[in-house]
């Protein structure tokens, strides 16, 4: 018999105004909605690095202030997907990879790389950013230490009790839809980014886990994810984990303010129980 796999369902970042007294209980003080956040939501997505890398201290703050059992995904860097378009990036994936996310430790979940709408399939550009991508433990230090004077701390090079090294990436053009592109992602064990939207309907899997940034429903996001739309992705992630599949679901459609929510709802649907109910 296979192993089971596990989902995490959550939200893009943990900071958001209308969440206080929603979400977080009221009086709760800011320093302490991370914390409370993680006994509610089983992952969180880190979106800060996106715009710049972060700091070891940073990262380290952050999995202490978090439960055991919880994890981050990290989004990836828009010098490297938005700036760089996936080319001529080695020294900026090394810098952002020495920055701090092994410091998380068992708490670093997955890499999220969102390409820009404008940038379209090339087999080459793809290939060779994904052959980039460290797979491995040794080949995330081994890049890592090639970082440059740009990076504004010393590397963090430790990896005590970090677990397997995950990417999904985010494919956003038309050009996209490719029965060659699914293939290449297969090759490298690198997961697509399943949207739920009426553009990118399509729930593939092409890696060993499945992330979800669930921006639908498909059939009407103005109405936001309803109990029927909650209960299909139920259903549909059990088969991924009686599969062996691990399950990373983010809630970061328009409708924010409810967004925690639906991932606990999802959470509940799957039977999952979390200290904090």
């Amino acid at each position: 018999m296979g192993t089971t796999g596990m989902v995490r369902t959550g939200t893009a970042g943990w900071v958001f105004t209308p969440w206080r007294g929603t979400f977080y209980p009221d009086g709760l003080v800011q320093k302490d909605e991370l914390a409370y956040a993680s006994s509610r939501l089983g992952s969180i997505e880190i979106n800060a690095t996106f715009r710049a890398n972060q700091k070891p201290a940073s990262f380290a703050k952050w999995g202490e202030q978090t439960r055991a059992g919880f994890v981050f995904s990290i989004k990836g860097p828009q010098l490297v997907t938005h700036i760089r378009r996936l080319q001529h990036c080695e020294i900026e994936l090394a810098n952002f990879f020495a920055s701090g996310p092994l410091a998380l430790g068992s708490k670093l979940g997955p890499f999220i790389w969102q390409l820009p709408p404008s940038l379209s399939f090339d087999a080459a550009v793809l290939g060779d950013f994904l052959d980039l991508l460290p797979k491995t433990i040794p080949d995330y230090v081994a890049l890592a230490g090639k970082s440059d004077g740009r990076l504004k701390s010393d590397p963090y090079l430790q990896a005590e009790g970090v677990g397997p090294i995950r990417h999904a990436i985010e494919l956003r053009h038309p050009s996209f839809d490719d029965p060659a592109v699914n293939a290449l992602l297969a090759t490298h064990n690198v997961a697509r980014v399943i949207a739920d939207t009426a553009d990118n309907p399509h729930r593939t899997l092409t890696a060993d886990f499945a992330y979800c940034r669930l921006q639908g429903p498909a059939h009407d996001a103005t109405q936001g994810y309803q109990p029927a739309d909650i209960a299909s992705w139920a259903e549909t992630m059990d088969g991924w984990t009686a599969a062996g599949k691990d399950v990373f679901a983010y809630f970061v459609h328009e409708d924010k303010l409810h967004a925690p929510a639906n991932a606990i709802a999802l959470r509940q649907a799957l039977g999952i129980t979390l200290p904090g109910d």
